[in-house]
C-alpha cells in the first residue's frame, strides 16, 4: 500500500464471500519526529504446563493474548516480540507451521490494529535428526534444503518483515565454495526499521543452528548465541548507519539471547560458564572467534562505537531482569582469561523479558549479578514511553496488571 500520510488512521475492509469485516490502523510518524509514543516488548511465548490456553499445540495462549491485550490498552504503536514464539523443534516443518498459525490467532484481535514485529529464537528450529541404529537421537542440524525447509526458510514464509538484512553468511572468510550457496538466507529474520527517532535492529543469534553444541564440531553448525560474521559486520554498518542520522535519537538492539544470562541459560547463550572454546564449525573447521570474543565485539560495537544505542532487548531466560554495566567495568571474564579484555567507555543495559508465558526459569548465582535489577519469574511485558530525547521503561504483569517495575532510562 503506497500513498500513505504519516501519523493517520486509515479505515480498512475486508471482506470475504457475503461478509465483511471494519478494522483500522494508524501510520508511522514521519522520520525524525519527536512526537511522544510508546513500544511494546516481549518474547518467549511457548507452550506451559498446565494444559488448556496455556500449552495450546505451541503457545502459552493464555498469557499471549493478556501481553497483547495489555500493550495495546496502554497504547503501544507496535509490539516487538523476539523468539522462541511456539514450542517448536520440529523435523516436519508442517508441525510449526500449526504451531505458528495458533500463535498467529492469539494475537490477530490486536494485530488487526497494532503491527507484532517477531524476530526468531531457538525454539523456531526446524530439524534434520540423525540417529544411531538403535534409534537413539545422536545429531541435530538446520534443515535442508536450506532455501525451503530451513528454519529461516519457514520462517520467513510465515512472517513479513523488512528485509533490508544481510544476504546469508555465503562470502564470509570461511565459506567452503564461493560458487554455490552454502547457508540459509538472513532474509526476514534480521533486519532494522524506524518508527519516527527510533531505530530498532532485530538480530538472529540462532542463524544455521544445531541443537547439540557437542556434537557441532563433528556435524557443523551454529551454536546458540552465536553472531555469525556477516551478520557481526551488517550490524557495524547499520549502527555506523543510524549514529550518522540526525532524525534518529535512539537505536534498540535485540536479539533473543542474552548477552550476559542470569537464569536460565547460563550454561550457554554467550557465556557457556565462560568456554570459550565454543563456537560454529564450518566444513569440518571452527571459527576463529570462541563465543565470549564474539560477546566482546558486538559489546564493542553497541557501547565503545555507538552513543544512540539506549539496550539491548533479549529473551531466552524465562523471567525479567534488567542489567546494568557500568563505564569502565570489564566485561566479565574467566579466570584464567589471557586474550585481551574490553573496557566499556559508557554503561551497558540489557533489559531481558523471557516471560511470556514460558515455563519460568529461577535466578542464577553470576560474576555480574551485582549488577541485576528487578529479578522476577512474574509473567511480564515490557513498554517504552519515548518523548523526545526521554525514556521511561514500564513493566508491567499482564495476568494480575500489577506494575514489576517503572525506570527512567534516559
Amino acid at each position: 500500500i503506497e500513498g500513505l500520510s504519516p501519523a493517520t488512521r486509515y479505515e480498512y475492509t475486508v471482506h470475504y464471500g457475503s461478509n465483511q469485516q471494519h478494522y483500522s490502523f494508524q501510520t508511522a510518524p514521519a522520520p525524525g519526529s519527536r512526537t511522544p509514543f510508546s513500544f511494546a516488548y516481549a518474547s518467549d511465548s511457548r507452550a506451559a504446563q498446565g494444559g488448556g490456553e496455556r500449552n495450546f499445540k505451541g503457545a502459552n495462549v493464555y498469557i499471549l493474548k493478556k501481553i497483547v491485550a495489555l500493550a495495546y490498552s496502554r497504547g503501544a504503536a507496535f509490539m516487538q516480540f523476539t523468539g522462541d514464539l511456539v514450542s517448536g523443534y520440529r523435523e516436519d516443518y508442517r508441525e510449526i507451521e500449526l504451531e505458528y498459525a495458533n500463535w498467529k490467532r492469539a494475537v490477530e484481535p490486536w494485530q488487526r490494529y497494532m503491527p507484532i514485529i517477531p524476530g526468531m529464537g531457538n525454539h523456531e528450529a526446524v530439524i534434520h535428526t540423525f540417529r544411531d541404529q538403535n534409534g537413539k537421537r545422536r545429531y541435530r542440524i538446520d534443515r535442508f534444503p536450506f532455501e525451503e525447509q530451513s528454519s529461516e526458510a519457514v520462517f520467513a514464509r510465515q512472517f513479513i518483515n523488512p528485509e533490508n538484512g544481510p544476504f546469508s553468511e555465503d562470502g564470509s572468510r570461511y565459506d567452503p565454495n564461493p560458487d554455490r550457496i552454502d547457508f540459509p538466507s538472513y532474509r526476514e529474520n534480521v533486519f532494522h526499521y524506524t518508527y519516527a527517532n527510533m531505530a530498532m535492529i532485530v538480530l538472529n543469534p540462532d542463524y544455521w543452528y544445531a541443537p547439540q553444541t557437542s556434537q557441532v564440531p563433528h556435524t557443523g553448525g551454529n551454536v546458540h548465541g552465536y553472531i555469525m560474521d556477516n551478520q557481526l559486520r551488517w550490524l557495524e554498518k547499520t549502527i555506523a548507519m543510524y549514529e550518522q542520522d540526525p532524525r534518529i535519537d535512539h537505536i534498540f538492539v535485540t536479539l533473543h539471547t542474552p548477552m550476559f544470562p542470569n537464569g536460565g541459560h547460563v550454561h550457554d547463550d554467550m557465556w557457556y560458564h565462560g568456554d570459550n572454546s565454543v563456537r560454529p564449525y564450518v566444513a569440518g573447521k571452527p571459527v576463529e572467534k570462541g563465543i565470549i570474543e564474539r560477546r566482546d565485539e558486538l559489546l564493542d560495537v553497541l557501547v565503545n562505537r555507538s552513543q544512540k544505542t539506549v539496550a539491548v532487548l533479549t529473551g531466552d531466560e524465562h523471567n525479567y531482569n534488567r542489567l546494568i554495566l557500568p563505564a569502565g567495568t570489564p566485561p566479565i571474564y574467566p579466570e584464567e582469561w589471557e586474550k585481551p579484555r574490553l573496557r566499556l567507555k559508557r554503561p551497558f543495559i540489557q533489559i531481558n523479558n523471557g516471560a511470556a508465558g514460558a515455563p519460568y526459569y529461577a535466578r542464577q548465582e553470576t560474576p555480574w549479578s551485582r549488577h541485576v535489577h528487578g529479578f522476577t519469574t512474574q509473567n511480564a511485558v515490557v513498554l517504552f514511553h519515548i518523548d523526545g530525547k526521554k525514556i521511561e521503561m514500564e513493566v508491567r504483569n499482564p495476568d494480575t496488571l500489577e506494575e514489576i517495575e517503572r525506570v527512567q532510562l534516559r
